[in-house]
């Protein structure tokens, strides 16, 4: 990195596009139990909504299998209900004290369209990565402006900047490939 030219807040916005749209995968259901699959979902519960893990406790007893036990037994029914409104694929099961979520096979429709789902966050992120590129791109022509940087300064900035967009943008589509991967896997 040029001494002039700083460029560690940029990286911070841009690892945080990542982060995103990797938590933004992780929210995506494949063949196996993974309780992220749940942290979208809100509960209508005690006058507001919630997240459901603030009402209730996520497990994995079995690799096809999410168990929602509920700290308040009377919240049960909104958990149930706020599962089956998330359009996640998966159908409740209540047994009065948990609710148990079967995972099922992936038909090969629904493969594909989480495929896209993940595409779609997949080019937010980059996205994401572009405009933080964009914004410090501005400040730096402001700072050549202002007479506070050289001409030769701002480019080798402007070419340290792309590098680093590059770099993130190919973290996005390794996450998105692995990802893709995983929701092919049979």
């Amino acid at each position: 990195m040029s001494d002039i030219v700083d460029l560690t807040a940029a990286e911070r916005r841009m690892q945080g596009a990542l982060d995103s749209v990797r938590r933004e995968f992780s929210t995506v259901r494949t063949g196996r139990a993974n309780p992220a699959i749940l942290d979208r979902v809100e509960v209508e519960a005690y006058g507001s909504k919630m997240p459901l893990r603030s009402v209730a406790n996520v497990g994995v007893p079995e690799p096809r299998l999410l168990t929602v036990t509920p700290f308040d037994p009377g919240t049960l029914k909104a958990i149930e209900r706020a599962i089956d409104n998330a359009d996640i694929g998966l159908n409740p099961q209540n047994d009065g004290k948990i609710i148990r979520l079967p995972i099922p096979e992936l038909t090969e429709d629904r493969r594909k369209q989480f495929i896209r789902m993940v595409r779609g966050y997949a080019e937010e992120g980059r996205v994401s990565v572009r405009n933080v590129r964009r914004d410090e791109m501005r400040d730096l022509q402001e700072l050549k402006k202002m007479g506070e940087i050289s001409e030769d300064d701002e480019r080798r900035a402007e070419a340290e900047l792309q590098q680093l967009t590059n770099q993130y943008v190919k973290r996005i589509d390794s996450a998105l490939a692995d990802k893709e991967a995983e929701l092919l896997e049979v």
